[in-house]
């Protein structure tokens, strides 16, 4: 089945969330080696709200702001180096994970809470796994390391941006027009 490209008010919302990701990148605790941000609250209203492509092209656009030099990586971070780097991955996975969230919530009926809250879930566990793993290459630590550094310290954060996403879901997503 072939896909419709996407409309202008489309790319000018994946645009939007792209920018909004780069600001939750700003809004941040600053845990080593993987900061908690407001991101992945961004990554899932991105998803919800946009679908599978757009959501995912969303990402791509925050991704490659920070590729070409602008600092909107977590800590003011710039450049194709941050994705070599520990957290590279979870940057992919914001990709990953929005494209999950999209196509779960995807359907002729509109998603409710719980559906929102599952695929939101799912979309972070995708996020999460892409995270761990380069995580855990590039800073040469076990799977038990990678896991108490970085994800237990996000996990309760993560729940309440979840919730905090799908309520906001809930509220605004009649006023989105692609």
């Amino acid at each position: 089945m072939k896909q419709n490209p996407p409309s202008l008010r489309g790319m000018a919302y994946a645009s939007m969330f792209g920018a909004l990701t780069a600001a939750g990148a700003f809004m941040m605790i600053p845990l080593p080696p993987v900061p908690i941000t407001m991101q992945d609250f961004f990554v899932s209203l991105a998803g919800a709200l946009l679908g599978g492509y757009l959501g995912a092209m969303s990402q791509v656009v925050y991704i490659l702001l920070g590729v070409i030099g602008l600092p909107v990586f977590a800590g003011g971070k710039a450049g194709f180096g941050v994705l070599l780097g520990p957290t590279g991955g979870y940057l992919i996975g914001f990709v990953v994970g929005a494209y999950v969230i999209g196509r779960m919530t995807a359907g002729k009926d509109r998603p409710g809470f719980w559906r929102l809250i599952a695929a939101m879930t799912v979309g972070h566990l995708f996020l999460y796994a892409l995270g761990i793993v380069q995580l855990m290459v590039v800073a040469k630590l076990t799977l038990a390391k990678a896991l108490a550094v970085g994800l237990l310290p996000i996990i309760p954060g993560g729940i309440l941006k979840i919730v905090m996403a799908a309520m906001i879901c809930l509220k605004v997503r009649e006023h989105i027009k692609l």
